[in-house]
């Protein structure tokens, strides 16, 4: 099996952080992963693409408190 391949999120640097809050994602065998780009040794959470989809979704609604 090959390593995933993460890419960061094309808001990575818009905010206040300058770039230091970074989200990466990766297609994961039917799945999707999303970790911290600071951190990727501490691991990953993996959704189904439904539950991605329903995830970004709330974001771009302003429904989260992210």
């Amino acid at each position: 099996m090959s390593e995933p391949v993460w890419r960061k999120s094309s808001r990575s640097g818009s905010g206040a952080g300058g770039g230091q809050d970074c989200v990466e994602i990766a297609s994961l065998a039917g799945e999707r992963g999303i970790r911290d780009s600071k951190a990727p040794e501490a691991g990953h959470l993996t959704l189904s693409p439904d539950d991605f989809a329903q995830l970004i979704h709330r974001v771009k609604r302003g429904d989260l408190d992210i």
